[in-house]
């Protein structure tokens, strides 16, 4: 009892700021060093399950630290002394319970460089990582991809115009520091929690099964925050979308789409399958009529018109191709624009749909007025929303759930914390509307944000809390470049007006197509990848796609 007395005492003197800690030897831990931390009440918690929690301020705990080159290391097992485990079964009611002490990098000290955070690789976080002066910023990446996804031309790697390759540019190709600088680093991993308070995010490295402890987790103390953490494929709650239907965002949905599609092609050519199954196994369901799903079902009607016809003989007369939308295919283009796509994908086979998906099964889709359509592929681009992540944090919220944000970009309730891209929009009370989640918009911030940056740390307020009543300049004005979508067989469709209502120049057919081509192979990231697109676009032209099935 007053061992279980006199450790209480040492507990209760120990303090509550997370991260203090102090050394103690016990026979079986010599040499080693206990730490005791506390959370606020303000930590957020945000768990892969999908459950959100807020931590407790009297969950605390003593683990051991190591640290090596600045990142502090913590063992996830301590084998504790028989003392210590008569202190921990004595049921005492004023005995604190206890949590373990993260991993990861400490806040920077007077004299080093001021340490920016960007959460995301998307097209917002990698303008700002490609500007950002690291002469001034030390950078930390997190991400749980290591690259960054040129979308517009996605689509053209699910049917073998393009290789994967072609369309990501890893991330430390875009800011180089992040592979050189000492006090720089990507980190493959997902933010699980940000502590505002304590200028600090909580993070779960991906899960492989190759780390000492899984989920392995690591804190990162941040000067400035830069929130990109996109956004995430809007189901609607519809039933079984999520177990049935491929999304086309990552390189790995475009992936996955090719081995289907390819190996329903040669599944459809065993001996006995019946016509019936035949023509659902090679009914390819694009639902949403927005630019990526009239670009996929595009490409798969050049697929079909030129490679399959002369590749799969036996199957030609059985693939075909529906495009399934609520309203009108391409809603934000001009009308003489959309009239045009539709009697040209019309023309190329595509069959179009009016109608409303009101549950998904595994081999057929359901829309509201009962009429069942079977398919062998079902493609899911009905646009994005908030991810899960975005939608707990803690931090105000825009008009339809994204991270709210004044004119500079700045979320305007905590310090050093900045928003962009498509987690982010303007708050209600700025009378500006939420920008659309379009790859132009995210890469205009990420450009202005970065200038900023680089501005107000020339003026030595990289600091946290350094910034303050810091003049930031104008702020953020967004001016709508114009909208392209390539419909197939080299034709496309170029918009060029400022808005929807606004009048300007729109083309359509073969010009259009030579300029969406020459735009995106001016906007691909590198040199390397406008030289991988160039080459594959000739390779196709030449000797058609590739439809090899690999894994």
């Amino acid at each position: 009892m007053a061992l279980a007395r006199i450790a209480r005492a040492n507990l209760r003197r120990s303090g509550r700021a997370f991260g203090s800690y102090r050394c103690e030897k016990d026979m079986f831990n010599e040499g080693g060093c206990t730490g005791r931390f506390s959370l606020p009440s303000s930590y957020i918690n945000f768990k892969s399950g999908g459950k959100f929690s807020h931590v407790p301020r009297t969950m605390e705990n003593n683990y051991m630290n190591s640290s090596m080159r600045g990142i502090s290391g913590t063992p996830y097992h301590q084998f504790p002394s028989a003392s210590t485990q008569r202190v921990m079964e004595e049921p005492e009611s004023d005995l604190e319970c206890d949590q373990p002490r993260y991993a990861g990098l400490e806040a920077t000290k007077p004299g080093e460089k001021p340490r920016v955070v960007v959460l995301g690789t998307g097209w917002a976080a990698c303008r700002f990582l490609k500007g950002l002066n690291t002469r001034i910023y030390d950078v930390v990446c997190i991400s749980p991809r290591n690259h960054m996804v040129f979308t517009p031309l996605l689509a053209s790697t699910c049917v073998g115009t393009l290789e994967f390759r072609s369309v990501a540019e890893p991330v430390s190709r875009i800011q180089d520091a992040l592979a050189k600088d000492p006090n720089s680093y990507f980190f493959l991993a997902s933010c699980t929690g940000i502590d505002t308070d304590k200028h600090e995010v909580y993070c779960e490295a991906v899960n492989n099964g190759g780390l000492p402890r899984e989920p392995y987790q690591f804190k990162v103390a941040y000067d400035k925050l830069v929130i990109a953490a996109g956004s995430e494929p809007l189901t609607f709650g519809i039933k079984g979308v999520q177990e049935h239907a491929f999304f086309l965002r990552e390189v790995n949905h475009a992936q996955e789409i090719r081995k289907r599609l390819l190996l329903n092609l040669m599944l459809s050519e065993n001996p006995g399958i019946s016509e019936e199954e035949k023509k659902r196994l090679l009914h390819c369901v694009v639902i949403g009529g927005g630019p990526t799903g009239v670009e996929f079902s595009g490409e798969l009607s050049d697929f079909i018109t030129r490679d399959v016809h002369e590749r799969y003989t036996h199957v030609k007369d059985y693939i075909h191709v529906t495009l399934i939308e609520a309203n009108e295919i391409l809603s934000s283009f001009d009308v003489s624009l959309r009239q045009y796509a539709t009697k040209h994908l019309t023309k190329s086979g595509v069959h179009l749909m009016r109608g409303v998906v009101k549950e998904v099964h595994p081999k057929s889709l359901v829309l509201s007025d009962g009429t069942e359509v079977p398919y062998g592929l079902l493609v899911w681009s009905t646009g994005v929303g908030p991810s899960e992540f975005v939608k707990k944090l803690n931090l105000p919220k825009s008009p339809g759930g994204r991270i709210g944000v004044d004119e500079w970009l700045r979320v305007p309730s905590v310090e050093d914390v900045f928003a962009l891209g498509d987690c982010a929009g303007f708050l209600e009370q700025t009378g500006r509307p939420v920008l659309p989640a379009l790859a132009q918009v995210a890469e205009r911030e990420g450009k202005f944000l970065v200038e900023l940056f680089n501005k107000i740390g020339k003026q030595n307020g990289g600091k946290a809390l350094s910034a303050e009543g810091m003049p930031l300049g104008d702020p953020f004005v967004y001016r709508h470049l114009g909208s392209m979508a390539s419909v197939g067989r080299y034709k496309a469709l170029v918009d060029l007006r400022q808005s929807k209502d606004a009048k300007g120049l729109s083309l359509a057919g073969f010009t259009s197509w030579l300029i969406w081509r020459s735009a995106y192979l001016t906007r691909v990231v590198s040199w390397r990848n406008r030289f991988y697109v160039a080459v594959n676009w000739a390779t196709t032209l030449v000797f058609g796609r590739d439809n090899t099935r690999i894994g």
